[in-house]
């Protein structure tokens, strides 16, 4: 199965992106990531991103949010999380924020 994202336009590295990863950012940290199959327009001139079903969950980064959701380059990414491995306790948006500005994440 798979799941779909609707945009107002394609992007322009769409080509490029296909096969990659959208990674989605949750309380101002990336904490997941979703394979993306490719791009479809819609009736309504719209596009879907077309997305794997699975999520995989990555370390938390924090992440200031845009829309939910980025692509990165792969030198950006967070690593995958390990089968069975957990990150932890996930910290309250407004901490990551301030812990941010201080320069401490």
């Amino acid at each position: 199965p798979e799941r779909r994202l609707r945009t107002r336009y394609l992007p322009k590295r769409h080509a490029e992106l296909a096969g990659g990863s959208l990674y989605w950012i949750h309380q101002h940290a990336i904490v997941a990531r979703a394979a993306i199959r490719g791009f479809e327009q819609r009736a309504d001139g719209h596009w879907d991103i077309v997305l794997d079903h699975r999520l995989v969950l990555v370390h938390p980064r924090p992440r200031r949010a845009h829309q939910g959701w980025r692509y990165l380059a792969a030198a950006d990414a967070p690593p995958d999380l390990a089968a069975g491995e957990v990150a932890g306790d996930p910290l309250p948006g407004r901490l990551v924020r301030e812990l941010s500005r201080l320069g401490l994440v």
